[in-house]
């Protein structure tokens, strides 16, 4: 998604380094294997994923949760999903991420109750912290969950989407003037914006596959396809779709998200070729050996510092479950190497 961490609120700046989960020996034929081992093996500690500032390495809780949701939409590297979560449940880690006192971020708690629910967890009791009623806690009259936050308010429509998304995901479910407020930022041409309140309505292609995902979860149908429909407008001959109105460049982060949406609205066509462009997109046999398995950004290829972001989207788009009903149950360990002869 447009070279950021869209739901990462806050960098944490603490790390505890564990023992790393076994590494697999296994090897693969299968593209989203392939992609997850690859993805498995840029983990520090075996725990969690870092992003470059400024020439230092931080810890990424958001983009660490990205690889969480990859792992479950390839079904492996089991092990290193709750090695993620571990590392993520430690104090330190948890608030620098969500928020501590009179700070709470509503992307960063809702992304974090997600991955543990995608993980079979309990998303009420995650280090020590009830995600949901501090998630709940977050809403606002109008229905959108904002940012307590001296820094100022910086959700919009994946916090509201995902706040969606985990909250129907629990026995009270979504909050209805919240699906009604994520509904209603629907632009004249059928997509959804990414900035929310702005005084005037832009489609985007990140955020309408997205918000589509929760309006589809929460029985939103209309408006759901209405915004697939946008959005396979969208996309390029070559099955690609490209971030803000979609005339640009196609990636894959923004495609693996749409590929996600459209599987999740029954566009089996449209799904297909978003797999095909995150197909042209990977990192063969023909690459160094370290490359091998990964997914480009974009067509101009491997690029460190793009590459593991786009491969924790990219995985999204070609193949799993929506993020309504994403699981790990089943998952193998490992992180299996692309098989090259």
């Amino acid at each position: 998604m447009r070279l950021r961490s869209a739901l990462a609120v806050a960098i944490t700046c603490a790390a505890t380094i564990v023992a790393a989960p076994a590494a697999s020996a296994a090897t693969t034929h299968r593209p989203a294997d392939a992609a997850s081992g690859w993805l498995a093996r840029q983990f520090v500690g075996g725990d969690h994923l870092e992003t470059d500032f400024g020439g230092t390495s931080y810890p990424d809780a958001g983009l660490t949760l990205d690889a969480v949701f990859a792992f479950a939409s390839s079904g492996n590297a089991n092990d290193y999903g709750a090695a993620a979560l571990t590392w993520l449940a430690q104090p330190a880690n948890l608030t620098g991420y969500i928020g501590d006192g009179t700070e709470a971020y509503a992307g960063a708690t809702a992304k974090t109750a997600l991955a543990v629910q995608v993980r079979g967890g309990n998303p009420t009791s995650f280090g020590g912290v009830n995600l949901v009623t501090r998630l709940n806690s977050l809403l606002t009259p109008s229905g959108r969950f904002s940012d307590q936050s001296i820094y100022g308010d910086y959700t919009n429509a994946f916090s509201q989407s995902l706040a969606i998304i985990t909250l129907d995901r629990t026995p009270a479910g979504a909050p209805v003037s919240a699906v009604d407020y994520a509904a209603a930022t629907q632009c004249p041409d059928g997509g959804f914006p990414i900035v929310l309140g702005a005084p005037t309505c832009s489609s985007d292609t990140d955020a309408t596959a997205l918000v589509t995902q929760a309006l589809l979860a929460t029985g939103r149908t209309a408006k759901a396809q209405q915004g697939l429909t946008w959005l396979k407008s969208k996309q390029q001959a070559g099955g690609g779709i490209a971030y803000g109105n979609g005339s640009g460049t196609p990636n894959a982060n923004t495609t693996g998200l749409a590929g996600q949406a459209f599987r999740a609205g029954n566009r089996p066509a449209a799904a297909l070729k978003a797999r095909q462009y995150i197909l042209s997109l990977r990192q063969t046999c023909t690459a160094p050996t370290a490359q091998r398995g990964a997914i480009a950004y974009d067509a101009t290829g491997y690029d460190p510092t793009t590459v593991t972001r786009a491969t924790t989207q990219a995985i999204l788009g070609l193949h799993g479950a929506p993020f309504a009903t994403l699981t790990s149950a089943g998952s193998t360990t490992g992180a299996p190497t692309l098989a090259c002869s």
